[in-house]
């Protein structure tokens, strides 16, 4: 009976994650067609948060790495999930209140290596799998990113230099709804699986999958596709203010370059299996994408303070990841545990969310 209580409350906690992944990335898809102008606020985050609905249904790579390549499944408990959720949690919560992009999926991953270490030992980290999907990409991707957004907005000007300006910037405004869509439709293929590859190994943990046929339920496609999708369309406006306007001030033909690079990495790397940072891409794209024109145009303190949180991430998402699987391991195996750590983070975030509407107010 314990076990599926405890089982219950990962699934919900997980899906709560991927809410707060959709509104803490929202910005990832949206903030360079917002700070173009090339789309209306609310039209683009309806129109990403479908299309993050639909991507979370091209692949399903990503969720059988999280499932099997970073943590020894046979070793792991719903309990130490439940704890790495938390961990996740906490760090997007707390880098959504900075206003900083900070990376979902590094939280998620940080968090459940945390709480395992925390509970098993290192024994339980598969180092090789955590090295070769999240490190290594995560240094890789946005510095490609930055490349391949340079390059494009380098010959993006080459060809329509001598063009009027007026329908350039009216074509590539329509551009963005394109390279947007690709966008959105990349980060729900990619972000989601993380949510579906979460919960599948709380399911084998609880034994309603064998450790050796590792697969992904369609109810928790639908639903981790739903959850991003509802966090995508709530919008994370203070990560949008940061990624669209605090790092460069973009035309519209270095947000149709940032835009289409970042899909293309990130489309990439969800084919390969990497559970990339959507976060990590598009802000590499949109700083390649400004540094290209002149190196001027980035706000490199800005810039500083984000590379900053993303180093922070693994590591302090694992600390509070392993500190949840203490609390709850105080009050021993059972559902007492997760119960009170789970009060505790609904009271928090209660509190958390109401101070900022009392500071919109104010």
């Amino acid at each position: 009976m314990d076990g599926d209580i405890i089982l219950v409350i990962v699934i919900v906690t997980a899906l709560a994650f991927d809410f707060t992944n959709g509104f803490h990335d929202t910005a990832n898809v949206v903030a360079t067609a917002i700070s173009t102008r090339a789309v209306a606020p609310r039209a683009a985050v309806a129109f990403a948060a479908i299309l993050n609905f639909i991507g979370a249904f091209l692949s399903l790579e990503v969720a059988a790495t999280v499932g099997k390549a970073i943590v020894e499944a046979d070793a792991i408990t719903p309990t130490i999930v439940f704890a790495g959720l938390v961990g996740a949690i906490a760090w997007n919560i707390a880098t959504w209140w900075f206003g900083l992009p900070s990376s979902s999926s590094h939280a998620l991953i940080g968090g459940l290596v945390g709480a395992a270490f925390a509970a098993k030992g290192p024994d339980a980290i598969l180092g090789e799998g955590l090295l070769g999907k999240v490190v290594i990409p995560a240094f890789v991707a946005p510095i490609l990113a930055f490349l391949v957004a340079g390059l494009s907005i380098l010959l993006v000007y080459r060809i329509v230099g001598r063009l009027r300006p007026g329908p350039v910037t009216r074509g590539f405004k329509a551009g963005q709804l394109l390279s947007g869509g690709l966008l959105a439709l990349s980060h729900g293929t990619n972000d989601a699986q993380k949510t579906m590859g979460i919960i599948t190994l709380a399911l084998v943990a609880h034994g309603d999958i064998p450790a050796d046929d590792f697969h992904v339920p369609f109810w928790v496609v639908f639903a981790s596709a739903s959850a991003i999708a509802l966090g995508t369309y709530s919008g994370g406006w203070r990560i949008i203010k940061t990624l669209g306007t605090k790092i460069i001030k973009m035309d519209s033909a270095q947000g149709f370059s940032a835009q289409g690079a970042g899909a293309a990495v990130i489309l990439a790397a969800s084919h390969a299996g990497y559970p990339l940072s959507t976060t990590h891409t598009i802000s590499g794209a949109v700083m390649g994408a400004g540094a290209a024109k002149r190196l001027s145009a980035v706000r490199w303190g800005v810039a500083g303070n984000m590379v900053l949180a993303w180093v922070l991430t693994i590591p302090a998402a694992g600390l509070i990841g392993g500190a949840s699987y203490g609390l709850t391991a105080i009050f021993g195996d059972g559902a007492v545990g997760p119960v009170i750590v789970m009060t505790l983070l609904v009271i928090s975030l209660s509190v958390v969310f109401a101070k900022r509407a009392e500071g919109k107010h104010a």
